[in-house]
């Protein structure tokens, strides 16, 4: 897939993720196969620039090209400095958030609020594309509520803005993140815009990738929520995809070596007393479902250090290995 000058290695984009998506995890989910990853979301507010999450957010040293960083706000001026700042700072594709649905940023009529304004979306894409020189693309879902879905209508607009790429959630901002996400909406939109346009929701398997893209026409998939806890899954879809069938699991010895070696980058990159806490979420994806998983995940909360933090993790390893439960 084209995404203005950049080829992408392949049809597998990691979805933007609040609180998730930061340098470590988007270069792990390179790593295993993403052929691309984007950024969590980045405020167009001038006056958080200089917060530490938003340095956090702008620090790309040593990430895989292209590197897209995606940007949030409802004033068309705003995002266009937005943009700038990003580009200046190392982005080479900036993605738009007009698809997070949380009440925090809906209230602030940016995310998937801005659906209900079709004339402001044609003024921020209008301006974010006109104001930076990399490729601009864009978020969305299917609409504000089951009644107003306009996906189609926000996609023309989009082509006509200059946006190079479409990614569109299969479900409508009140939806959030119940029932089943839909793709009869991205099959239309595909059908009616020339730009390359991504599919995204509740694709889970290498089967249903491969189900979504047959019955779309899309040109991606995007993964968002099933990578949490297994980032393997981009080398599964992309095996699935070249082969007709499954790789096998990663052994407990690899998929330790993923999730220490994961961890290691988490304490780098925020310090250790941050680092840690961080990493505790990704522990409990990584063990969900696993054999005394809910008594390790208690567990590992309570370590403050990194050096605990590892230790527990090599200790539920070896008693994975081993056979053995970890005792109440």
């Amino acid at each position: 897939m084209q995404i203005g000058p950049y080829r992408l290695k392949n049809n597998l984009v990691l979805a933007p993720m609040a609180g998730v998506t930061d340098r470590p995890y988007r270069q792990l989910c390179r790593n295993l196969g993403a052929g691309l990853a984007v950024s969590e979301m980045v405020s167009s507010n001038a006056l958080l620039r200089n917060s530490v999450k938003t340095r956090r957010r702008i620090d790309h040293q040593g990430e895989s090209e292209p590197r897209s960083v995606q940007i949030a706000g409802a004033d068309p001026v705003l995002m266009a400095e937005a943009a700038c700042f990003n580009v200046e700072h190392g982005a080479q594709i900036i993605d738009i958030n007009m698809g997070c649905p949380a009440k925090k940023v809906c209230n602030v009529m940016a995310g998937s609020a801005l659906l209900r304004d079709e004339e402001r979306v044609r003024r921020i894409l209008d301006a974010v594309v006109a104001a930076v020189d990399v490729p601009v693309t864009l978020k969305i879902r299917t609409g504000w509520d089951p009644a107003h879905r306009n996906a189609v209508s926000v996609a023309h607009i989009a082509e006509q803005a200059g946006i190079q790429a479409l990614s569109v959630h299969g479900r409508t901002r009140a939806c959030g993140y119940r029932g089943e996400a839909e793709h009869e909406t991205v099959r239309t939109i595909k059908e009616t815009v020339s730009i390359p346009v991504i599919a995204n929701g509740d694709i889970r398997t290498p089967e249903q990738a491969l189900a979504v893209l047959e019955y779309t026409g899309a040109d991606a998939v995007m993964i968002g929520r099933a990578a949490q806890g297994r980032p393997w899954i981009f080398r599964e879809i992309l095996h699935y995809l070249a082969k007709g069938e499954h790789m096998p699991e990663p052994s407990l010895e690899e998929i330790c070596e993923i999730m220490i070696n994961h961890l290691q980058n988490l304490y780098t990159f925020y310090g250790e007393y941050t680092g840690v806490r961080v990493a505790r979420k990704h522990i409990a994806w990584y063990s969900k479902g696993q054999v005394s998983g809910n008594l390790f995940r208690n567990r590992i909360n309570t370590a403050d250090t990194a050096s605990e933090q590892l230790a527990m993790v090599h200790a539920w390893f070896r008693q994975r290995e081993e056979g053995r439960e970890i005792a109440a």
